[in-house]
């Protein structure tokens, strides 16, 4: 079914005024990872350089920042960083070790662990804000309607403290599953101090200009429902409670999480992300269901694999997304995970040309 705004959008960016649920003369898209090891670019100047420090200079994260903005005329900049980046902040022994991804040194593991976890101070997060400015330097005033948006971003409460938990990236999350049952006062203070480094690190970026939000719980997908709305969804909750105060449209994304997708609005988001797992017409029709987010918008699915694919069955599947986009009040175009490393970067912007191009429910 399609959904045609009651009012005429306001002067502002694409990505704004779908979030405000309307609809912008040309569809937004950007992609999630859009910077990163596609790009040579990217691959050039990270060369010699470990991510942890890359994510702490200003000057690079701008760079890296605005490199997809100007070779695939994306609607959205996505600020570089990493989500291990606020726990390095607040002093959490993290590095990033290739292949292997973040690795701690001391796990905690008990309450009294989890109580020695310090937070994160907002004088300790200057050098966030200062890249934030200077990522706004290239993309634009933020109340100019020509301007990139920049959207600030953070892991959420449950990806982050599976990875302190589990001292580094594992499939299944048996370490942080456990905890959780077996001592729910030392998870309600893990996931709380875990919200906190979120709401901070995000509240840097808007700081520096950031104007649109987005909450990744990358592992929440290993979780039953049951278990999601119990340990977890709280906490996410809180962290977009906390956001609205700044005023800032807000995103939330989930890997696996089409069983409870309806869970990941409840939490309060302006927009859900819909991983490619479910198709784009059912996960509306869910929310629809349940009212929420309202207006009802929504960011997703194309397939990551699909990028692989000769050009004509790609734009099939965008064209596809895009109309069945056309059943919520918002839709913002974006893949259903990340952009694989190996991607083209041509080929990208090309499927950004072909998507600025389509006339949903026109053409």
């Amino acid at each position: 079914m399609t959904r045609v705004s009651p009012t005429a959008p306001p002067a502002q960016p694409a990505l704004l005024c779908a979030l405000a649920g309307h609809r912008p003369s040309r569809p937004p898209v950007w992609f999630m990872r859009q910077a990163g090891r596609s790009l040579p670019e990217y691959r050039r100047v990270r060369e010699g350089i470990a991510m942890l420090d890359a994510c702490v200079r200003p000057d690079l994260v701008a760079e890296i920042t605005c490199q997809p903005v100007r070779r695939h005329d994306v609607d959205a900049a996505i600020f570089f960083s990493d989500i291990m980046v606020p726990l390095k902040l607040a002093g959490v022994d993290v590095d990033i070790r290739p292949g292997i991804g973040p690795v701690l040194a001391q796990p905690p593991r008990t309450a009294a662990d989890v109580r020695a976890l310090t937070t994160l101070a907002p004088d300790g997060l200057g050098v966030i804000e200062d890249a934030a400015r200077a990522c706004i330097a290239e993309l634009g005033d933020p109340t100019d309607p020509e301007a990139t948006p920049l959207i600030a971003f953070a892991g959420a409460p449950f990806t982050l403290a599976a990875y302190v938990v589990e001292g580094r990236g594992t499939r299944d999350h048996l370490a942080a599953r456990t905890l959780m049952h077996a001592d729910p006062e030392a998870w309600d203070a893990l996931m709380t101090w875990a919200g906190d480094l979120a709401i901070a690190f995000i509240r840097a970026q808007i700081r520096g200009g950031a104007t649109v939000a987005q909450l990744f719980d990358s592992w929440a997908g290993s979780l039953s429902r049951a278990d999601y709305a119990r340990y977890c969804l709280p906490y996410s909750a809180r962290v977009f409670s906390a956001l609205a105060a700044d005023g800032v449209p807000t995103i939330h994304f989930g890997t696996g999480t089409g069983p409870f997708l309806d869970l990941l609005a409840t939490a309060g988001p302006t927009c859900v992300g819909v991983d490619y797992r479910l198709g784009l017409d059912e996960a509306i029709d869910r929310l629809r269901a349940i009212g929420r987010p309202s207006p009802l918008v929504v960011q997703g699915n194309i397939d990551p694999a699909l990028l692989s694919c000769p050009t004509p069955v790609l734009r099939a599947h965008a064209r596809a997304v895009v109309e069945a986009g056309m059943g919520a009040d918002g839709h913002i175009v974006n893949l259903g995970h990340g952009v694989p490393p190996s991607t083209d970067p041509d080929c990208l912007s090309d499927l950004v040309a072909y998507i600025h191009s389509l006339r949903p429910g026109k053409d």
